[in-house]
């Protein structure tokens, strides 16, 4: 067994190293320059293009970018390989991968007037490049929908604390946005004020924890249940639990509605608020495992845990994990936010970029936010390796496993796990709630660059902000209902490390046109290593989970109705689309590399990449 605070400090190291160090390289790389006027300035509109105040823009974006994705993957690699191999690509493919992956797709998209990935690899490639990737970022953005709201259906039916203290927070931050930008109060007694009313909304929830059905076991006796004990007829309460079931599509309403307002009214102010949520989650939970560490070890009571913070799980449990999977290439991508995800390039282009006050403010949010959602991965790794659960409970242990873990972990200050539970199931869900809207929102962006201008009634749905939300949300109540989300976390995994590879070639594209004389090693590398590793896991997901071990097998076919082999059928045709326009996209990049070095094609780019 091993002390969990080595752990952390080691992950504090090398994260410390890599923004001290090699973000301030890659600041100076790409120019920043305050000088330079900032998408969010010189098109400002009170709608999208809005100036931020860097503490409320990092908030946002690493509200948005740390879903549920950074806990249940390394909770779900740390049972069935070990902490060892979960916890080392979490360490360095972080700051080597992940940082420079968020912070270039930010910068990239400083210089072409806050426009997405799609739009910029279409400047340097061409229309069908442009459209191929749109479309890839678009399917795996109703994938991010559909896992980030089961994600947050299951923690409100097993913390229906958290649902409480969830509705309360929402109203906060409209009220707060209001007072910010309407009333145009002081922001510091401001913040003051509802944080704090913020944190009384958690212990709110402890009194007064609401349910839509009857909720999972570990539910508080007085928990309120509003509809009853009934919702078997919902669409998935046979496979989900008829109290998650019920959440999921008031979720996606939520994220659908909540996409569609102006940033001012709740994206900003709520993830601003939320982000002292989190900072203190993550945060608290880092320096509760060092004082309640050392505190059991010197035997000081007042700071001792209520049990010994010490890894339970085994280092490694071998290259076929317990669950008879390889850890080349499934770790790598079970293991997506925390250490690099695509998604992350859609927000940095997609919202981010269109909110950015200085471009300096880049390095803290792009590099340094990414930083940050590794600490939460190492500590969702933690918990895990406290509590060691049995392996195979997927996606519905990982997250009560986090709550759980993370409220022993609280008790080294004191804390009881009564409050420290839910209030770690908060943290979660602030995160997920704002991954969901956020997600929605650049569904839409990436929508309207594809229609471009509507010409029928059809394209003018699409791209309708209202509309658009229907069109995502629909295929993902679906994909949930299905009943085959243990597969669809896979499919997710998979699609969202393929978009971070093509981020990072977008991102190679526009520098290598930018001058001659840029390196591409430090986004090209990366790029190479995440082509290979999610070519290989879709080809496993589609021809070995999938062909081999469905319809190749006798005793599968001999009890699968229609739905199972339909579901079956789709995750195989997703997996070869997405295989066909992820690597299509890879050699149209490459040539356009490879003629732009050579001086017989190419865009023409000056001033940071700005083509001229």
């Amino acid at each position: 067994m091993v002390a969990a605070m080595w752990l952390v400090i080691g992950v504090l190291v090398l994260f410390s190293a890599g923004y001290l160090g090699y973000s301030r390289y890659l600041a100076q790389f790409v120019e920043l320059d305050d000088d330079r006027e900032t998408p969010a300035h010189k098109y400002e509109d009170g709608q999208e293009y809005v100036p931020a105040k860097k503490p409320v823009l990092l908030g946002h974006h690493y509200s948005s970018i740390a879903g549920g994705a950074p806990i249940v993957g390394p909770i779900t690699a740390g049972v069935v390989w070990g902490w060892v191999p979960a916890l080392l690509w979490i360490a360095i493919g972080n700051p080597l991968m992940g940082s420079v992956h968020d912070f270039v797709s930010l910068s990239a998209s400083l210089r072409h007037e806050g426009k997405s990935i799609g739009y910029i690899i279409g400047e340097y490639v061409g229309e069908r490049g442009k459209n191929m990737l749109l479309w890839f970022a678009f399917l795996t953005i109703i994938l991010v929908v559909a896992v980030f709201a089961l994600v947050v259906a299951i923690v409100f039916n097993a913390y229906p604390e958290a649902a409480t203290a969830s509705l309360i927070y929402i109203g906060l931050a409209v009220l707060f946005g209001v007072y910010l930008y309407q009333l145009n109060l002081s922001f510091i007694p401001g913040t003051i004020a509802f944080v704090a009313a913020m944190f009384v909304g958690v212990y709110v929830g402890t009194l007064f924890p609401v349910a839509l059905f009857e909720p999972a076991a570990r539910a508080p006796a007085e928990t309120f249940v509003l509809l009853g004990s009934g919702g078997s007829w919902l669409p998935g309460a046979g496979a989900l639990g008829a109290n998650t079931a019920a959440w999921v599509p008031l979720i996606l309403v939520y994220g659908a509605l909540a996409s569609a307002l102006p940033v001012w009214v709740l994206l900003q102010p709520r993830d601003y608020l939320s982000s002292f949520l989190l900072y203190s989650g993550v945060g608290g939970a880092l320096l509760a495992i060092i004082v309640g560490t050392l505190g059991g070890a010197l035997g000081i009571g007042a700071i001792t845990p209520s049990q010994p913070l010490t890894t339970q799980l085994e280092p490694f449990y071998g290259f076929i994990g317990r669950s008879g999977a390889p850890l080349f290439p499934l770790l790598f991508i079970t293991i997506a936010c925390g250490t690099i995800s695509g998604f992350h390039s859609l927000v940095s282009s997609g919202t981010t970029s269109k909110q950015l006050n200085k471009e300096s403010d880049a390095r803290a949010i792009g590099y340094g936010g990414m930083l940050g959602e590794g600490l939460l991965a190492t500590v969702a790794l933690i918990t895990v390796a406290l509590v060691a659960p049995e392996v195979g409970g997927g996606i519905g242990l990982a997250l009560p496993t986090f709550a759980t873990g993370g409220g022993i972990i609280l008790t080294s200050f004191g804390i009881p796990t009564s409050f420290g539970g839910p209030f770690m199931a908060l943290v979660l869900v602030s995160f997920l709630l704002t991954s969901t809207d956020t997600a929605v929102r650049l569904g839409r962006y990436m929508m309207e660059e594809i229609v471009g201008t509507p010409e029928s009634s059809v394209e003018s749905f699409a791209a309708d902000r209202y509309g658009n939300a229907v069109v995502q949300a629909l295929p993902a109540y679906v994909l949930i209902t299905s009943g085959s989300w243990l597969t669809l976390w896979q499919l997710f995994g998979s699609a969202n490390q393929l978009l971070a590879a093509l981020a990072l070639l977008t991102a190679t594209v526009w520098l290598a046109n930018w001058s001659d004389s840029k390196q591409l090693i430090s986004t090209g590398g990366p790029m190479v290593v995440m082509v290979t590793i999610t070519t290989l896991a879709l080809l496993w997901l589609a021809l070995h989970d999938n062909i081999y071990a469905k319809f190749l097998n006798d005793a599968w076919m001999a009890d699968a109705g229609a739905f199972a082999m339909l579901s079956a059928v789709v995750q195989i045709v997703l997996a070869f689309t997405l295989l066909y326009l992820g690597l299509s996209l890879v050699k149209i990049g490459y040539e356009n590399i490879q003629n732009a070095r050579e001086g017989t094609g190419g865009a023409v780019a000056t001033d940071g990449g700005e083509k001229s």
